[in-house]
């Protein structure tokens, strides 16, 4: 199993950040990376949870409890895997001067970007192939930028996913109490 995991992260990776590397890519995966950062993704939820409907500010508190969850089970796998990013291993890597003190497995980025995408596709539906696409851009942006392999991509993915169908399909008590809690109706 191993070999087979090494295997598709040598080749996506390779395809990724090599093969596909162009000017114009590099722009565009350096910017896109951080619509899937800490800031970005807080702002924007927190700004649901103020600025929004009532709701709107559900949404935004069922987002902040499904980022909550997956980042402390993201930083936690981090921690236990204590996997180096692959730009500390792999020569010839296209890094972009990127230098992160963290490790690599899983990306926390990617739990990030479809944590937020997965609560806004199951609330907001219409907007469920724009959100998602925001996200595989995202996703692949840490690949293409070398600093995740893409089987860091892919147990982001799953933990992005799987936080938010847990708090919007099991959790909608405690997300409703949180609300009484702040004043919404």
């Amino acid at each position: 199993m191993k070999k087979h995991l090494k295997t598709f992260d040598d080749y996506f990776i390779n395809l990724i950040n090599s093969r596909i590397k162009n000017k114009y890519l590099d722009v565009f995966m350096y910017r896109v990376t951080d619509l899937g950062g800490a800031i970005f993704i807080t702002m924007f939820t927190l700004s649901l949870v103020i600025f929004g409907s009532d709701e709107n500010k559900l949404i935004g508190i069922e987002a902040l409890l499904s980022l909550t969850l997956s980042q402390i089970i993201v930083h936690s796998l981090k921690k236990i895997m204590s996997r180096e990013r692959p730009y500390k291993i792999i020569e010839h890597l296209n890094t972009f001067g990127i230098d992160l003190s963290d490790y690599s497995f899983p990306s926390g980025h990617t739990a990030a970007s479809f944590s937020l995408a997965t609560t806004l596709a199951l609330n907001l539906p219409r907007f469920t192939l724009i959100v998602y696409i925001l996200a595989l851009l995202i996703a692949i942006s840490r690949i293409y930028l070398g600093v995740h392999y893409p089987t860091d991509v892919a147990a982001g993915l799953i933990l992005g996913i799987g936080f938010p169908i847990v708090v919007h399909f099991w959790l909608t008590n405690l997300v409703e109490k949180i609300g009484v809690f702040i004043g919404i109706n």
